[in-house]
């Protein structure tokens, strides 16, 4: 019978080395996942080459990894709680490294489709469990901070990694290069993990198993009736809708004494813009690391080290901008980094627009793509101080969750709509996107600021 523990352990606080050691690992395992999300953007025309699909499997094939991976985020801080963060986190690599070795041998779409979403489930898996291992490597809260802030400026790193790693994998080895990645980087997250420095108290928490696979059949319909609307499949867009009508019910009539989503922080007026904002910039981001590589190889006829390199103005933003905008957030709060970073992707996806429909050279793309980077590099750190600090007492880390759960929701719909909207030529997706983030700065605008502290 299974032990659950009650209250953390005694054991000796670990040593420097070996915390640096664990952080390293845990923040390393951080970048995996999130390079998932944007490594196989450049190699979508290979891809689609290789196994003979269409637009729509395409979509499938990167929104398959951000369905199950948002949807499954809202139970996972519950399930560290549960059966142990270390474990969970650990278990998530190895599955993750599994899926990504059998990614880089599948024979088709179909097969492929399934192992994107169980590397979903796993990174699922990772994520909340890794906050949970940091805060018991580091009780102090100085330190603790320290290396918070690490472990978030992976984030950029993978952003800025993604569509260039991608580029010169494709190049030098094709579509399956991106998956066999993950293995060695893997194996060095479970090797600098492995001890008992990392090992994290289990408790009783329960968790809604029903609704959790409602929440993921809901953005899985919609997911599909979107991209099948776009393919101009309207059977199929009708059946999903039509399951689609059936799910969001259930899901909402719920009740359980461990719901996926906390409905007190939907009450919060500043929460809701600010999870729209978050929706608003990876809709932008994905939707963008969707259609432009396409653009790039399909009708400009640029190789994939090429289109990796275009998106440089894009990613390195990511690199650069996230301290800057934390010191502006010390000093004026997030309102002002939230806003200005909408304002820029509204201009980026516009001047974006206007460049594809001028028919301009790929260089020409830039100021667009800079524009676009530094916009989201502003909002999404100071999104989390933005909702965390909204939230209701108590209820700090399901935020934390839900901003995450967000996150990767809007980056689903940004390739499902935006590819759809490609259609009728990329430049209207652009113009999509631009337009989406204007409707979320407006009511994020709306949204009555926070008291300052007296």
């Amino acid at each position: 019978m299974t032990v659950v523990n009650s209250a953390p352990s005694a054991d000796p606080a670990p040593s420097r080395g070996r915390r640096a050691g664990a952080l390293t690992g845990i923040s390393l395992g951080y970048f995996m996942v999130l390079l998932d999300t944007t490594v196989l953007s450049v190699a979508e025309p290979d891809l689609a080459s290789s196994l003979g699909t269409s637009t729509a499997g395409l979509q499938w094939a990167v929104t398959g990894y951000t369905v199950v991976f948002a949807a499954l985020l809202l139970s996972a801080g519950a399930a560290a709680d549960r059966f142990g963060a270390e474990r969970l986190f650990r278990c998530g690599v190895a599955v993750f490294a599994l899926a990504s070795l059998l990614s880089s041998a599948a024979p088709g779409l179909g097969v492929l489709l399934l192992l994107r979403a169980v590397s979903g489930a796993a990174a699922a898996a990772c994520v909340p469990a890794s906050m949970a291992m940091i805060a018991r490597l580091y009780p102090e809260p100085a330190a603790r901070a320290r290396a918070i802030a690490v472990w978030a400026a992976i984030s950029g790193a993978a952003v800025a990694a993604g569509p260039l790693a991608g580029g010169a994998l494709v190049g030098a080895a094709g579509w399956r290069a991106v998956f066999l990645v993950n293995v060695p980087l893997a194996l060095a997250v479970l090797a600098l993990t492995r001890g008992r420095s990392v090992s994290c108290p289990r408790s009783g928490r329960r968790i809604d198993w029903p609704a959790q696979l409602a929440a993921v059949a809901v953005l899985a319909l919609l997911t599909d009736a979107l991209i099948a609307a776009g393919a101009r499949s309207w059977i199929h867009a009708a059946w999903s809708s039509a399951g689609l009508l059936i799910a969001v019910p259930a899901l909402y009539a719920r009740r359980s004494q461990a719901p996926v989503i906390d409905r007190a922080l939907l009450r919060s007026a500043r929460v809701r813009s600010g999870l729209l904002a978050a929706a608003a910039a990876n809709f932008a981001l994905a939707g963008a690391l969707f259609v432009l590589p396409l653009l790039l190889q399909r009708e400009r006829h640029l190789s994939a080290l090429q289109t990796g390199l275009a998106f440089l103005p894009l990613t390195v933003p990511f690199a650069v901008n996230p301290p800057l905008t934390g010191k502006i957030v010390a000093r004026t709060g997030p309102r002002l980094p939230i806003l200005a970073g909408l304002a820029l992707l509204v201009a980026g996806g516009t001047l974006l627009a206007c460049t594809v429909f001028a028919d301009g050279a790929s260089r020409r793309l830039a100021p667009g793509l800079l524009l676009t980077g530094f916009g989201i590099s502003c909002v999404l750190p100071a999104l989390a101080a933005a909702v965390i600090s909204a939230a209701p007492p108590g209820t700090a880390g399901a935020a934390g969750g839900l901003l995450n759960a967000v996150r990767q929701v809007g980056a689903t719909l940004g390739v499902a709509l935006m590819g759809a909207a490609a259609a009728a030529g990329t430049g209207w997706s652009l113009l999509l996107s631009a337009g989406v983030c204007a409707l979320a700065g407006t009511a994020f605008a709306r949204t009555r600021p926070a008291a300052a502290p007296r």
